[in-house]
């Protein structure tokens, strides 16, 4: 019986409730104007849902700037097209449109897209759109 007096500790559950909260990962489903629920479930932007979206996310271009890989990636879901650049930087590429990508994935698409791109140290720095691939 000595031996669960341990259990009963004030303290203990203290810990174990703190513990249990913190790390419980919440998604996000809004992003200041932009709805993250819609952004994420438009995969590829075949859809149509992410151009109805632009204007809320060109809102928060700004505020995505600054932004380590890992909070991109929760916030935006994965990306369409994960690219790697020179010098260890890399894009993080999410279509607006749908296009040739919808029906054969890896197939060259000129369809508009969002590159943004990450530092070498992970960080958001540079946001662009352009039609296909930067």
């Amino acid at each position: 019986m000595n031996n669960l007096r341990w259990m009963t500790h004030p303290l203990l559950w203290v810990i174990l409730l703190t513990g249990s909260i913190l790390s419980c990962d919440t998604v996000q489903d809004r992003f200041g104007q932009l709805d993250l629920k819609k952004w994420r479930g438009d995969r590829g932007g075949c859809d149509g849902i992410r151009a109805t979206l632009l204007p809320a996310f060109k809102a928060e271009v700004q505020n995505l700037k600054g932004k380590r890989t890992n909070t991109i990636g929760d916030l935006l879901g994965r990306p369409d097209i994960n690219q790697i650049a020179d010098r260890n930087q890399k894009f993080y590429i999410y279509f607006l449109e749908k296009g040739p990508h919808c029906e054969q994935p890896g197939v060259k698409s000129t369809s508009r897209s969002v590159a943004i791109r990450m530092s070498a140290m992970g960080i958001a720095t540079e946001i662009t759109f352009q039609n296909g691939l930067p």
